[in-house]
């Protein structure tokens, strides 16, 4: 017999103890309101007419600030990852393992504790449709963080907004039509099939993200459309570009009141806390209300978000809350207001906004806001802004970031730089060289493993389709030496079935294609030739910077048997017929 271990039973008592809480694992649908969370993609926060934006009308979502609340003064992330990690986490994602947007370094670590794990413990029913961007292989795929469901792309971008290839719950399937117009489809169903469960409702859309793709309806508005409001920066203004965004902008729109109309007709509406907001700024240099800064920039205009809460009966209409606040804040806050508990030992950075939600005359002790991207790091308190550079501005009277104040305001400047220093200094700036983390391969509890050619290295003559990884595939392989591969850890023994997707020219067919990993391996010969042409541009709204797409088709290898560790999974093409092998887009292991 083993000896007990105290030590433990010590570590395990918080997670114990919180399994054992209250709520019940079935709470009554009346006692906790269902939460629907609505992101968009790339959105600044002049994308919307409530902000003033006369370009473009957005009448549904306005209405969510208009009956509900708005966060005046709400941040997010520079770029998507990191927003929402700490959306899904309430803490800062430099403290989670993410220091990029593809090839690895998108993952949250995996000791975080997720929103979607959170209410899932306490009886709800979760799902997230759209994109995810924060782990593909699991355990870091969603629906190992606490999603009973998901439908979308894990990847940061997708090169195709019509009828994509998306995968459900792991399995490959095709998408239906206009990607967010899918997605609000699949939230539809899923508000339709829950009315008596209370529901955790994530919906990440993909857009105003590039490409820049959407229908026709909404395009013919904006194709000759005189924008009179434009960019601090209008001379670098892409006006196409800004159309084409705004466009996609009101297709959200059309969508969110879509949903609304189904929670009217469901009588959901009162029991159902709806959130809007943006996981970063803007895509492009477009009116957003004289801010500094786009998507990428950690000065205000690169990180305000707006911010709507609706929750009819319970939030009064119209609220309107000055004190800063941010994604960070969201995981104690909905689990404040939907009544449920979180584990007390998750270390958030974020706080439980809900005393001044409900009450505009509580008592707040502000702290400052921080945004870290690309080496770059600044902060925001309730009335400055103290930027990479260590300038100081006055956010209240110079909210456009014009006028240093630094030199007038040397002790306040000192004590905000001793602040972001002191953060600095307890965060993990981590980078490609110093990630350890293999990809994961062959999770016990999970079906499919994914290993896209956005993470795999290519060697020899191969190379990517585009420098942006994150929908790009792999070409140029012309000799028997070139291979690809990915450093992965196995962590479970187990015999996987091997499914391929590839293009082949006709002259290339019999092409032999060899997995392996260590002494294991699966040989095939390509018999089907597959030589697609590229597409997305017929869609296109404007010039893409992504990789353009194919339509990739599947093969099954065989079956190869894996053994618990780490190694490296190498494809390699052991006999060229042709000039050469094969186009790849996507390896997936299924367990047997």
């Amino acid at each position: 017999m083993k000896p007990f271990n105290l030590f433990a039973l010590v570590l395990l008592l918080p997670l114990l103890l919180w399994m054992c809480a209250e709520p019940p694992k079935n709470p009554e649908k009346k006692d906790h309101p269902n939460v629907i969370l609505i992101l968009a993609d790339d959105q600044g926060w002049g994308d919307l007419s409530y902000n003033g934006n006369t370009n473009l009308s957005t009448p549904n979502i306005d209405a969510l600030a208009v009956n509900g609340l708005v966060f005046e003064n709400f941040y997010v992330q520079p770029v998507c990852s990191p927003t929402r990690a700490e959306l899904l986490t309430g803490r800062y994602a430099t403290r989670m393992g993410i220091y990029a947007t593809s090839s690895g370094g998108e993952r949250m670590n995996l000791n975080e504790t997720t929103i979607a794990e959170v209410f899932k413990a306490a009886g709800y029913i979760t799902a997230l449709y759209g994109k995810w961007h924060n782990g593909t292989q699991p355990p870091y795929h969603p629906n190992s963080r606490g999603f009973d469901d998901f439908y979308g792309f894990c990847s940061g971008h997708w090169g195709n907004y019509f009828s994509p290839m998306l995968e459900q719950n792991g399995a490959i399937v095709g998408g239906r039509g206009f990607l967010p117009n899918d997605l609000f489809d699949r939230g539809i169903a899923f508000i339709k099939s829950n009315q008596n469960n209370p529901f955790f409702l994530a919906i990440p859309v993909n857009t105003p993200h590039s490409p820049m793709q959407v229908p026709d309806e909404h395009w013919n508005m904006f194709r000759d459309k005189e924008l009179t409001m434009k960019s601090r920066r209008e001379e670098i203004e892409d006006e196409n570009f800004t159309r084409a965004a705004l466009s996609m902008v009101e297709n959200i729109d059309w969508n969110v009141g879509r949903l609304m109309e189904e929670l009217k007709e469901s009588g959901l509406e009162e029991n159902t806390i709806v959130i809007y907001l943006s996981d970063n700024g803007p895509n492009g240099y477009r009116w957003n209300g004289d801010m500094k800064g786009i998507k990428g920039s950690t000065d205000e205009g690169g990180v305000r978000s707006p911010c709507f809460v609706h929750w009819p009966k319970r939030i009064e209409s119209g609220r309107k809350i000055h004190k800063i606040a941010g994604a960070i804040d969201l995981l104690p806050t909905l689990t404040a207001m939907a009544g449920i508990r979180y584990p007390e030992n998750l270390n958030l950075d974020g706080k439980d906004l809900t005393p001044i939600i409900f009450d505009a005359d509580a008592d707040w002790q502000s702290r400052p806001i921080f945004h870290h991207w690309g080496g770059r790091t600044s902060l925001r308190t309730q009335d400055y802004r103290l930027d990479h550079e260590n300038k100081l501005f006055n956010m209240t009277t110079d909210p456009g970031q014009k006028q240093d104040v630094s030199k007038s305001h040397p002790k306040l400047t000192d004590s905000l730089i001793k602040i972001k220093e002191h953060w600095l200094s307890t965060i993990i700036d981590q980078n490609t060289k110093s990630d350890s983390r293999a990809f994961t391969v062959g999770h016990p509890k999970s079906e499919y493993t994914h290993l896209p050619a956005r993470d795999a290295v290519p060697h020899g003559n191969i190379k990517r389709s585009n420098k942006y990884p994150n929908d790009s595939f792999l070409y140029n392989w012309t000799s028997t030496k070139d291979s690809i591969t990915w450093d992965v850890e196995v962590l479970e023994n187990g015999v996987f079935e091997v499914e391929l997707y590839y293009t082949c020219k006709p002259e290339n067919k019999g092409v032999q294609i060899k997995l392996s990993l260590g002494e294991n391996e699966v040989f095939h010969s390509i018999d089907k030739p597959h030589d697609p042409p590229l597409t997305g541009m017929e869609n296109d709204r404007s010039p893409r910077i992504e990789s353009y797409v194919k339509d990739f088709i599947p093969v099954k290898m065989g079956t190869i048997e894996l053994r618990k560790g780490k190694g490296t999974l190498a494809l390699t093409a052991p006999k060229i017929t042709g000039s050469e092998a094969i186009d790849f887009r996507l390896l997936l292991l299924k367990r047997l």
